[in-house]
């Protein structure tokens, strides 16, 4: 997999998470370390994608 592919795939994969959740905090019964989770995974992503988007 091209490192360019790669990063395509992590953007969509960050976006999906990002939809996760918005659509988590808008649910009274989500649990915030659920939430807390998300945007952990979210945040691991986004430094991926810096780290890649550096490197080229």
């Amino acid at each position: 997999m091209s490192v360019n592919a790669h990063l395509q795939e992590l953007r969509r994969k960050h976006q999906m998470l990002s939809e996760k959740v918005e659509q988590a905090q808008r649910s009274p019964g989500i649990d915030a370390l659920h939430i807390a989770h998300l945007k952990k995974q979210k945040l691991q992503l986004k430094q991926e994608i810096t780290r890649l988007s550096d490197s080229q």
